[in-house]
């Protein structure tokens, strides 16, 4: 049996395929940074594995995460939205994801992709760190983020985001797939 981060649960396929074959694999294309953005910003106050099971579910409801349809869901797809059971059903996450679709369509289009805004802050670099939940790194793109109006971001979530598209690379030591710079 392969050694895995202490968080991945052995008994869950889907959080084992994520922690083997996704999570901290540096991904940079928008549709990618997007669905991860709109995934980690419904985490907040819940578990990943929460997420990751309802994320068909999430695929479903939120159009396969394209960020043009997001960004111009109306009132009544936000209410059908609520009512899905497939999904978190928290009004206030759901209307951020409008708001943040919106944001970060801006934002790629000012910097040519939403990886391009992020290097500004990473200079393209992978940072190899464990243990931590929040960062300098982090904390400044958070507090960019915020300032362009996004909601649901904060520091400790976008730790989490950088770490799932592998711009934190953060296996723990006894991981097989540990590494260090």
């Amino acid at each position: 049996m392969p050694n895995r981060c202490k968080w991945c649960n052995p008994n869950n396929p889907k959080y084992i395929a994520y922690h083997d074959r996704e999570w901290g694999v540096l991904r940079t294309d928008d549709a990618y940074l997007f669905e991860m953005l709109l995934l980690e910003s419904f985490q907040a106050g819940l578990s990943w594995e929460c997420i990751l099971n309802k994320r068909e579910n999430f695929r479903k409801a939120f159009d396969d995460f394209q960020a043009e349809k997001i960004a111009a869901y109306t009132a009544e797809k936000c209410s059908a939205l609520a009512a899905d059971k497939g999904i978190v059903r928290n009004r206030r996450k759901i209307q951020a994801s409008v708001r943040n679709a919106a944001i970060f369509l801006a934002i790629s289009a000012e910097f040519g992709s939403f990886y391009n805004y992020l290097c500004q802050f990473t200079q393209g670099r992978i940072f190899y760190e464990t243990g931590k939940a929040t960062s300098p790194l982090s904390d400044a793109i958070s507090t960019d983020l915020q300032k362009r109006g996004m909601k649901f971001v904060g520091s400790t979530i976008i730790y989490a985001y950088l770490q799932a598209v592998g711009i934190l690379y953060s296996h723990d030591a006894g991981c097989d797939l540990y590494r260090h710079s």
